[in-house]
């Protein structure tokens, strides 16, 4: 299977150019994000770690209606 793939993409004109794009765009993605994190306020990221933790206003008014 790969023999018919590697066939038709060496017909095409500047085929080697976008292997090239796809590692320059996954590199500095990634390098943006590893300085986005060494670079991030430790009070942003606490108060993000909360978020899942933390009760809305209807959450707790349920919780309070409710029987015994």
């Amino acid at each position: 299977m790969l023999k018919f793939i590697k066939g038709n993409l060496e017909s095409i004109d500047g085929v080697a150019v976008y292997p090239i794009i796809s590692l320059l765009i996954f590199f500095i993605f990634f390098a943006a994000l590893f300085w986005w994190v060494f670079t991030a306020k430790k009070d942003h990221i606490k108060e993000v770690s909360n978020i899942p933790l933390e009760l809305s206003e209807n959450e707790t008014n349920d919780k309070n209606d409710l029987p015994l």
